[in-house]
């Protein structure tokens, strides 16, 4: 298949080359002429295992280009994924800007690739553009809304969520626990899962669904690992506050096969790209729905907490006084 990533940063750049590794033509649109040049060069602007030996081998094989030029982008591509950021601003909401911008860039070039305005020959050739950013439930109708402002041709849309973890990405895109797809219609399921069929042949399953689902099943399945982190901290104080060992808390715990041992550690709380974004995104999306998320509230608060929770352990253990430097 011919696939156009818009964006290279952690997910596009991961996910093209893992396309264009199972024989796929895959072309990874950006603004930053110098991020651009240097993959050319072979140089990710990312650190991930084995990552560089992946672009240099795809795309001294052809399958994998680099580009900033939009339009030839959104030409070639049969499929368009989106795979630019979302960041929180100060209400945690999510910043669609990127994502709005790129669909805007789609469908202006949509209108202007040759052919009519309907007929069987233009259903066939519908583009399918797939949301693969974190965006909230709704978004997706957001991008097909603004692509259908600037052309009248078909197109389809899809939700294709990601579960890479940093340092782990290359094997968690080939080897994945599960493929989610969101789509309106059989044909658009089918062709994406054609596409993921080569990374599924262990067994594990693509879950086809609608598109409001698969926007939420990334946020539910970070919230809930956010919530182990944040839960297990709790214990860890409430060990420390009664002579506990949160350690053998742990064990005895995790022991239990309906509850596992994943994330459940005890440290500074959550961080990175995502888990405090989509924290923050779930507590917003309730706020908008007039619905009160409070167990994500508490474990937004308690992970913020845990950080002064670590500060008090320095100042106690220089008996309070003041560290300088």
């Amino acid at each position: 298949m011919r696939i156009t990533m818009v964006g290279t940063g952690y997910v596009g750049l991961v996910t093209g080359t893992c396309f264009a590794n199972t024989g796929n033509h895959v072309t990874c649109l950006d603004v930053d002429q110098d991020k651009i040049d240097k993959l050319k060069q072979g140089i990710s602007p990312i650190y991930e295992p084995g990552l560089d030996e992946l672009i240099k081998r795809n795309t001294a094989a052809g399958r994998l280009t680099f580009t900033t030029d939009k339009r030839s982008a959104y030409e070639s591509g049969e499929i368009i994924f989106i795979c630019v950021g979302t960041p929180s601003d100060d209400k945690g909401h999510a910043d669609l800007k990127y994502v709005l911008a790129a669909a805007k860039d789609i469908g202006d070039a949509i209108e202007q690739a040759p052919g009519g305005t309907g007929g069987k020959s233009d259903e066939r050739r519908a583009k399918i553009i797939v949301v693969k950013s974190t965006v909230p439930v709704g978004t997706n109708a957001k991008v097909r809304d603004m692509i259908a402002s600037r052309t009248k041709k078909p197109f389809r849309m899809a939700s294709n969520p990601e579960f890479l973890k940093e340092g782990a990405a290359i094997n968690d895109f080939n080897k994945p626990d599960r493929v989610v797809i969101g789509c309106d219609d059989k044909g658009t399921g089918d062709r994406l899962r054609d596409l993921y069929d080569p990374f599924v042949r262990q067994g594990n399953p693509i879950f086809i669904m609608d598109i409001p689902s698969a926007e939420m099943v990334k946020y539910a399945a970070n919230a809930m690992l956010a919530t182990k982190i944040s839960f297990i901290n709790e214990i860890a104080n409430l060990c420390e506050a009664y002579g506990a060992d949160v350690d053998e808390v742990r064990r005895g715990m995790c022991s239990d096969r309906r509850i596992g041992n994943q994330f459940l550690y005890p440290g500074l709380g959550y961080g990175g790209s995502c888990f405090p974004k989509d924290v923050l995104a779930c507590i917003s999306m309730g706020s908008e729905a007039d619905m009160i998320t409070a167990l994500l509230a508490a474990v937004h608060e308690v992970n913020q907490r845990q950080r002064d929770q670590f500060m008090k352990k320095i100042d106690s253990h220089f008996n309070g006084r003041q560290l300088a430097g």
